[in-house]
């Protein structure tokens, strides 16, 4: 029976906070970190949920894949030490991506690092906007269910999503969210950069 570890893409492989902050500053110009950050503890596509409210100030006409796809392309680099450690695992487990950004974008930024193989599925925003149903098309294609799935992240939001169907999340605290906002998913671990990148490549990842 193969494992699968599914990842989250910005904030777990790709050091994109600053930038995706800078282009929602952008279309709300006075959106606080705090405020930003706040969005990522549910999905961030729903824009019906409380915190991802608009003022009169924003400017609704920035689409912000348009801004921020260019920026990343240019801008981005790689989580120090992420490509080790993502090579390492392919060894063992099937990777995946699942991520709110666009595919295309991603698999680009894979390719540039040469990471690209090492994938077997790349699933962004185009694919579906939820992240629940992403993952039950990861338990169809592969006829895999949850006790053989973990999805490593860096937000609240995607540990959630991942909880609803009953897939362990770990944590990662260089990204979007920290420690103490993690630790409400109830990850099965947080991984600190000053450790090593999700420290699995040296010690298995354990699965239910």
């Amino acid at each position: 029976m193969k494992n699968y570890i599914l990842f989250d893409f910005d904030g777990v492989i790709a050091d994109s906070y600053s930038v995706a902050f800078d282009v929602q500053k952008k279309i709300c110009p006075n959106i606080t970190e705090e405020e930003y950050k706040k969005r990522f503890e549910g999905n961030i596509n729903n824009w019906k949920h409380k915190d991802n409210f608009h003022t009169a100030g924003c400017h609704h006409d920035i689409d912000f894949f348009k801004e921020y796809i260019p920026r990343m392309k240019n801008e981005v680099d790689i989580v120090h030490d992420m490509k080790e450690v993502i090579i390492e695992l392919e060894k063992d487990y099937v990777l995946i991506i699942i991520s709110s950004t666009i595919t295309s974008p991603i698999e680009d930024f894979l390719r540039k690092h040469e990471l690209y193989s090492h994938f077997d599925w790349v699933m962004g925003n185009d694919v579906h906007k939820s992240k629940v149903e992403k993952i039950k098309m990861v338990f169809e294609r592969y006829n895999t269910k949850a006790e053989n799935c973990v999805f490593i992240t860096d937000t609240l939001g995607d540990m959630r999503e991942a909880q609803e169907m009953n897939v362990t999340p770990i944590g990662v605290a260089w990204g979007f969210h920290d420690k103490e906002t993690l630790q409400k998913g109830n990850p099965i671990k947080i991984v600190h950069l000053e450790v090593k990148p999700l420290s699995v490549a040296e010690e298995k990842v354990s699965f239910k």
